[in-house]
């Protein structure tokens, strides 16, 4: 959990962002948001720290009023950000993307799918959706009826197809380890697994053909960023040979892709597992770098 403070200090320290570029969440999400996305049962079961003991193994944190404390601040942030992303075509959960945990359960180190519930946000403020949610007043012209989720974690966003998988408003693209967690998949709208063991060459080929003709095809109002750098060579829990310098390439094309289409697109952290903390802080900086020289 330190590399969030690290890569905090290390952005400041370095001048790529200044204090007022950061913001807190405001606390915790609307229920109704959550509840969008997550069955009552199983939020109740964090919150009342009920949970049965094998389904917080799965989680693989140990289970704690803090924990879940955290788990909401994160969501909320990514919440905030959808709106920060509409004004400005960006913004940047220094933590989240949260992409294993379903609607009844969570798994590998994820609580709140916060991207997930950050795109139910979107389509119930934005949309023309029929949900009863809670609206915020605003004095906009923003409409989100179609969103993409670009998910580029070393393992496969199995939550994210889960949740969206009867919804044709979230169109979801999961580009992941083939050897990787999950073993067992579901099924994306649309899945694409790298051979255990490629590199840049192959890694940003792929990229590179795939994501304009999904952004052509499906045309997003909104794109959700799913930038793990578990893709790296050195990853501990990943497969693939990336360097530092391919994972770079790829958030350039990324960002550049939606600040070119004029599509907002909020970012998650993800995964970032390499043995060296110098190495997982460099990547994740990257990230930032990229999105100010893209869009400020």
């Amino acid at each position: 959990m330190s590399k969030y403070e690290l890569l905090h200090s290390q952005l400041l320290h370095e001048g790529t962002c200044v204090a007022n570029n950061f913001f807190e969440p405001s606390g915790y999400p609307e229920e109704a948001h959550i509840l969008a996305v997550h069955d009552k049962a199983y939020i109740d079961s964090l919150k009342n720290l009920t949970l049965k003991a094998s389904a917080a193994r799965k989680i693989g944190f140990p289970l704690s009023e803090k924990l879940v404390e955290r788990e909401q601040i994160i969501t909320q942030g990514t919440i905030e950000c959808c709106d920060f992303s509409l004004k400005h075509g960006i913004a940047m959960n220094i933590a989240g993307g949260t992409h294993h945990a379903y609607p009844d359960h969570g798994e590998a180190f994820c609580l709140f799918n916060d991207q997930a519930i950050g795109a139910k946000y979107l389509l119930s403020t934005y949309g023309n959706t029929a949900q009863e949610m809670p609206k915020r007043v605003r004095d906009d012209n923003f409409v989100v009826e179609k969103i993409l989720m670009v998910d580029l974690d070393v393992h496969q966003g199995n939550g994210t197809a889960v949740i969206f998988k009867d919804d044709p408003s979230v169109f979801t693209f999961s580009m992941h380890g083939a050897g990787n967690y999950p073993f067992k998949k579901e099924k994306s709208d649309l899945d694409i697994a790298v051979p255990d063991g490629s590199g840049d060459r192959e890694y940003l080929s792929i990229l590179k053909e795939t994501l304009p003709k999904l952004i052509a095809t499906e045309k997003p109002d909104f794109i959700f960023y799913l930038s793990g750098v578990d893709i790296l060579a050195t990853d501990k829990l990943g497969r693939l040979s990336c360097t530092i310098d391919g994972c770079k390439e790829r958030d350039r094309f990324v960002l550049q892709t939606c600040k070119d289409c004029n599509i907002p697109v909020q970012v998650s952290m993800g995964g970032g597992y390499s043995p060296e903390i110098k190495i997982i802080i460099e990547a994740h900086a990257n990230t930032y770098r990229i999105a100010q020289s893209v869009y400020f």
